[in-house]
């Protein structure tokens, strides 16, 4: 296939971009409240009053409505590519415009002056025009000059990949951490994109005048473009206060679930793989399920137990992405800590999708990003009611400690949970102790984490023999019988 002039219409199959079969909730996904807040409140299209030389629009005004994809593939296969520019065009639904038509281009490497090359930006005009296109969505992370350069030709607004991610996250985020993150990362993008027009950013006001306060000063002041970038970093600069703040609470949250021995399970994978929906499915916790790119941004933590009755923490994550935006990745460190501290990773891939080894390759190398390459890992080929069977057969062969399993059926759940069992860290001190009947809260904590072998009512209090926590063992010292100690 020839390196020069490669360009398709990928979307004239109009292959479905969000993957998979549309699942209605059902009782163990709760009432779903989340679900019609954010139906409440769609935009509309045709209703934009801005001019049709939109190159004077900032991205703090960023507007999707009616979109045409471009992209350039510059390696691996042609059926990647497409399966790239497909999911442009769902995190593009996502974000709430539609989807035109999309474009393909084979280089070698993209122009670094339009990105797509002079000549094939004006066939991209063309294109833009005869679909009546308000928007073009780029398959990667534009320089500003790039940007720019792309949209003087095309004369609508030019946005890329990164942008359309942190617009989604932004529209998704909803505590007071999640909200924070994503400005965050908004920010940190906007901040080298800032561009100035004419005079409005070339006026210059010396010393105190440009606070407002009158004639007294000298000097040469500052531009607005550079008073808006002081700006942004004196914001940025709070909001990672606010989130240091943050994740004390949550470490601190953390620490206590470890000192009570209680094992951790962390839910990670690719968005859209059906990570919340596994979740409501073992705990039953009624988070929002929506075949929906990044329905879940905020963390979840619920309580649940294994068949023996040890109890542990379910905690689910924001999904990854292909090029995840590494200012998102920043932001979101303090939350995704809570997959590298988990004591086991359960792995979530769409089983239905297109290029699930894709998936799992592009989440370990985010997993890698925030430590938690480490943590002991469990693949959960989800959707295997609706997946190809050799699709599943060659992942299970592949990955040594992998399930196949139907969060929407309720297949293999079982298999999972006693998988669940298997893998946890189990009790490992034996102790025999005689525990004070005013020390209830130790009892409790043996029988929520430890492994009993017998116990009995005695007159000093309840002698219990037990495999327990280095930790439990440690506050148990003061109560361990004489033989024990003998």
């Amino acid at each position: 296939m020839s390196d020069d002039a490669y360009e398709q219409d990928v979307l004239t199959r109009r292959a479905s971009a969000l993957a998979g079969t549309t699942y209605d909730h059902d009782d163990r996904d709760g009432e779903q409240f989340d679900r019609e807040e954010r139906a409440a409140l769609q935009r509309i299209a045709g209703l934009s009053t801005e001019l049709e030389d939109v190159t004077e629009v900032e991205y703090r005004q960023l507007r999707l409505e009616r979109v045409v994809l471009a992209g350039v593939w510059t390696e691996g296969t042609a059926e990647d590519a497409e399966n790239s520019l497909r999911e442009l065009s769902a995190l593009a639904e996502t974000a709430g415009s539609t989807v035109l038509a999309g474009l393909l281009q084979r280089r070698q490497r993209p122009d670094p002056g339009t990105w797509l090359g002079s000549g094939k930006a004006q066939e991209l005009r063309d294109v833009v025009i005869a679909e009546g296109a308000d928007t073009v969505v780029c398959d990667s992370e534009l320089a500003p000059s790039q940007r720019r350069a792309l949209e003087d030709i095309v004369k609508v607004k030019v946005i890329d990949r990164t942008a359309l991610i942190l617009d989604i996250f932004a529209q998704h985020a909803k505590s007071r951490e999640g909200k924070a993150q994503v400005e965050l990362a908004q920010l940190q993008y906007l901040l080298p994109r800032l561009r100035g027009w004419g005079e409005s950013m070339s006026r210059q006001a010396g010393g105190r005048v440009a606070g407002g306060e009158g004639i007294g000063s000298r000097g040469p002041g500052e531009t607005k473009i550079e008073l808006d970038r002081r700006r942004i970093n004196t914001r940025i600069a709070k909001l990672r206060r606010e989130i240091r703040e943050m994740k004390t609470h949550r470490d601190t949250k953390r620490h206590s679930r470890k000192a009570k021995g209680t094992p951790s399970v962390a839910i990670a994978g690719y968005t859209n793989a059906g990570k919340s929906s596994l979740l409501n499915r073992l705990t039953g916790a009624g988070v929002l399920v929506e075949n929906q790119l990044f329905a879940t941004l905020d963390t979840t933590v619920r309580r649940a137990q294994t068949p023996d009755g040890r109890e542990f923490t379910l905690t689910d994550t924001v999904g990854f992405v292909r090029q995840l935006p590494h200012e998102l990745i920043d932001a979101f460190r303090s939350t995704l800590e809570e997959v590298a501290d988990a004591d086991l990773l359960l792995h979530v891939v769409d089983g239905s999708h297109p290029d699930p080894e894709g998936q799992i390759s592009a989440v370990r190398a985010v997993l890698a990003d925030v430590d938690a390459a480490d943590v002991k890992e469990v693949v959960i080929i989800n959707k295997a009611d609706i997946a190809v069977p050799d699709v599943v057969d060659r992942i299970l062969r592949h990955e040594k400690h992998s399930i196949a399993v139907s969060a929407h059926t309720g297949a293999g759940i079982a298999e999972l949970i006693e998988l669940i069992a298997e893998e946890l860290p189990r009790p490992s001190v034996r102790v025999e102790a005689t525990v004070p009947y005013a020390r209830g809260d130790l009892m409790s904590r043996i029988h929520e984490t430890g492994e009993i072998g017998e116990t009995e009512h005695r007159a000093e209090g309840t002698y219990v023999v037990a495999l327990v926590s280095p930790d439990l063992a440690a506050d148990l010292a003061p109560f361990v019988t004489a033989a024990a100690r003998a």
